[in-house]
């Protein structure tokens, strides 16, 4: 089963120094890979850990074997995730929108 230790907390943080800022040609490009990768990354994780949750739950129900702790701290740790991806997306919505009115 999944934890959210699973969850890369390193990349979140991303490089001190971003491949953008560096005057190679390709460093646009490659950082805007790494960060779209990262992103989709983690939405994978998150995905992975409900549907994880989903079947330890219905493990429980159906009589499996499974302890009801386990199962309520991977529910747990399944929405914490989640909501926590909830927020990144929010705070890029916000930075976009900010970035939309700028005006030149």
């Amino acid at each position: 089963m999944n934890t959210i230790t699973n969850l890369n907390t390193n990349s979140i943080g991303g490089p001190s120094l971003p491949p953008a800022l560096t005057n190679s040609p390709n460093a646009q490009e490659t950082g805007d890979a790494s960060f779209k990768n990262m992103l989709l990354d983690s939405i994978k994780q998150v995905s992975t850990m409900q549907q994880d949750a989903d079947h330890a739950v219905e493990n429980l129900f159906t009589g499996g074997n499974v302890d009801p702790a386990e199962v309520l701290t991977a529910v747990q740790k399944a929405d914490l995730a989640f909501r926590m991806m909830m927020q990144v997306r929010n705070k890029l919505v916000a930075a976009v929108q900010e970035i939309k009115g700028i005006q030149i």
